[in-house]
């Protein structure tokens, strides 16, 4: 079967790609007019899209209307858009639960916001990458990260961290903190921590081991600098220089910089909030050679709105290489910020992409 060809003048147009998309991106840049239903629209309009032959572009809405078109009641194309108007009401409810010392329940959020239980429990965690219940339980934790550092007691720390009773916080301390609440407060004090530095073509890495695993993977010019910044994360620590068994985990890991090969399969000590550890999970199983966005990120881990609070995530990863924040690159296909430097993300990236493409 013969296929027609794209050759009308809109499918040529390289804004219609936008259209198609429902490029967010793309709003306040242009509008278009659809004179089959004489309504003019955004890019991200979410109605059916519509057949290129009907479709006008337009630099200015007053070109729109002065074509006799109607604005859109579906995306608003005058006013702010659905996204935005939903996000104003995410926010509010997000400092209802930050503000609270008890969670509100979903019922009053939802009120709060006007919306129905389910709706607004589907948005909220579409736009969060959390449920309500997760967000509150996310800021509790760090309130009493926060807390534990200033309060008179632990108990007080608890309960001014929200948490309505010691026994339900100690349930899941282990959890929360990584460790009790008495040497989270001592600075992880009695924690053993076993480290080494090596040194690579990107400069020195640092390695660092819990009982349970790596705790961090550092990148960077100076070997002072980067176990100055293992100090700091763990002030009271007990920090072991590596033996050899340890340092062969460094060659190991230097190895995989020079000349990748695999992924780097190590036993991890992840430390986060839930919705961090669903992220960095994600950038462990995008493939050597490959790479993703920021939105792919967010739709894989089922939270399709949630792009900034992947890079936030992505920002915050401690474990270099193992969990390969390097391969997440921007919509665009530009390389995007990296903690331990932009070249030093490209180099990663042309390593791994020219092992991955090198015959096996």
């Amino acid at each position: 079967m013969k296929v027609k060809a794209s050759n009308t003048a809109t499918e040529k147009d390289p804004r219609w790609a936008l259209v198609k998309a429902r490029e967010k991106s793309a709003d306040g840049a242009f509008w278009y007019s659809v004179s089959s239903t004489g309504v003019y629209c955004r890019p991200s309009c979410p109605s059916r899209t519509a057949n290129p032959e009907n479709v006008s572009f337009y630099q200015r809405l007053e070109d729109a209307r002065a074509a006799g078109f109607r604005a859109c009641k579906r995306c608003n194309p005058e006013g702010a858009s659905l996204d935005a108007k939903n996000g104003a009401l995410i926010a509010k409810a997000c400092k209802l639960l930050e503000a609270n010392g008890t969670a509100p329940s979903l019922e009053d959020l939802a009120a709060v916001v006007e919306m129905s239980p389910g709706y607004f429990h589907r948005l909220f965690k579409a736009s969060t990458g959390l449920t309500p219940k997760a967000y509150a339980a996310a800021h509790r934790s760090t309130r009493v990260r926060q807390q534990l550092q200033s309060a008179a007691s632990i108990t007080d720390a608890i309960y001014e961290a929200g948490y309505n009773s010691n026994g339900r916080f100690y349930e899941n301390s282990a959890g929360i903190l990584g460790m009790t609440p008495t040497k989270f407060r001592n600075g992880a004090a009695d924690e053993e921590i076993r480290f080494a530095v090596g040194q690579s073509s990107l400069g020195a890495i640092l390695v660092a081991s819990s009982k349970i695993g790596v705790v961090s993977i550092l990148l960077g010019e100076e070997p002072e600098a980067l176990v100055r910044t293992l100090q700091d994360r763990f002030p009271r620590a007990t920090l072991i220089g590596a033996d050899r068994p340890y340092e062969r985990l460094i060659a190991t890991i230097v190895g995989s910089v020079e000349s990748p090969r695999v992924n780097l399969e190590l036993p991890l000590d992840v430390r986060g909030t839930a919705f961090q550890q669903r992220v960095w999970q994600a950038l462990r199983d995008i493939p050597l050679g490959e790479t993703a966005t920021y939105s792919d990120i967010a739709r894989r881990i089922g939270s399709p709105k949630a792009v900034r609070a992947v890079a936030g995530a992505c920002a915050a990863n401690d474990i270099a290489l193992a969990i390969p924040c390097h391969r997440v690159i921007r919509n665009d296909g530009a390389l995007s910020g990296y903690r331990w430097g932009v070249e030093r993300k490209r180099t990663l990236l042309e390593r791994e992409s020219a092992a991955a493409s090198a015959p096996h």
